[in-house]
């Protein structure tokens, strides 16, 4: 009540819409003395009518019943919610008492094997997830307890192999329990781990209570912050744009290219104008040479007057004088001249 969800240490877990909704767990130091109030509301699925009740807890400290010696056992065949019927957990709780007669017994935790990184089994066989359940009592540990502790168990369990235990028997006809999982914890002879902090480098020193900042801080301007975030690059950008701009345009190379190559024009036309009156001796493909097909001498290929800068060096075969056509082989197998 009054908290958006439950408290930390309880767990809620409902498998179906239709099955019964278990509330579990076991509250911390934290927790004692503080009356802890559960509003539940229902309503129902036909009628939507609502319901509302409000289930107290009243949390005691553990010191006023000390229970030193705690045994931790692990059941396969179990899933959290039918080991907190009380039938059920009535009937372990007689099973270790039988193997363990201590003069008081009671269920510190009943945790599900999901909580502590299990796996959810297949929906096959019928298999379940597995529970664990830590009782605690007022004598030391049975014999029938300490076999777990034998090297010949501790071997058979490094290697997968169930252990040799003599009271098994008590719990096989209803609680498949894995030995290799259970752990005994004797708080008799635990000894105090706490050290004392040491402060120096590395660890901060106590700064008390955070404070927030009070609501009457005053709004900070980002204006000028924006323009000089947008004002700067676009500067330099338009800088750029500038320089490159003036490469472009004013100092093109082309320009510079085209009165080159008009200059060359301009000389090569001037050669050939005077390579005109020029008198050189006619090259060696102008000269008379012999018919390819009579064996006549044939006359220069120019005339005196043509401009040898534009007349080809040799003619086509239709402009010889004197020509004679070669027979070609046409498609039917007839010559023809």
């Amino acid at each position: 009540m009054g908290y958006p969800d439950r408290p930390g240490w309880l767990r809620y877990i409902q498998r179906t819409p239709y099955s019964d909704g278990v509330l579990y767990g076991s509250p911390t130091v934290e927790n004692v003395g503080k009356p802890t109030i559960i509003e539940i509301t229902a309503y129902n699925r036909r009628t939507f009518e609502t319901a509302r009740h409000n289930l107290i807890i009243n949390i005691m400290s553990a010191e006023d019943f000390p229970l030193p010696y705690q045994a931790e056992f692990f059941i396969r065949n179990m899933n959290v919610e039918e080991m907190l019927a009380s039938e059920v957990l009535g009937d372990f709780l007689g099973a270790v008492k039988n193997v363990w007669q201590p003069e008081r017994l009671n269920a510190i935790n009943i945790t599900s094997a999901l909580d502590r990184g299990g796996r959810v089994p297949l929906p096959i066989n019928d298999m379940k997830e597995g529970v664990y359940v830590m009782v605690g009592a007022d004598v030391p540990f049975s014999s029938c307890l300490r076999e777990v502790e034998n090297p010949q168990n501790q071997l058979r369990c490094s290697q997968e192999m169930e252990p040799v235990i003599t009271c098994d028997k008590k719990f096989r006809t209803q609680f498949h329990i894995d030995w290799c999982k259970i752990s005994l914890v004797d708080n008799t002879k635990q000894v105090s781990t706490f050290q004392e902090v040491i402060r120096g480098e590395g660890i901060l020193p106590d700064g008390g209570e955070y404070k927030p900042p009070s609501d009457t801080l005053k709004s900070r301007d980002y204006y000028s912050d924006f323009l000089i975030t947008l004002a700067v690059p676009s500067a330099i950008a338009l800088v750029l744009f500038l320089i490159l701009a003036y490469i472009m345009c004013c100092r093109r190379e082309g320009v510079i290219q085209l009165v080159h190559h008009s200059a060359i024009q301009k000389s090569t036309k001037e050669l050939r104008d005077m390579s005109k009156n020029r008198e050189i001796a006619w090259p060696l493909s102008t000269l008379p040479v012999f018919h390819p097909v009579t064996g006549e001498m044939v006359p220069p290929l120019h005339p005196d007057s043509y401009d040898n800068t534009s007349m080809p060096l040799m003619q086509t075969q239709q402009n010889l004088p004197h020509q004679t056509q070669i027979p070609q082989q046409q498609s039917a197998g007839k010559w023809y001249s």
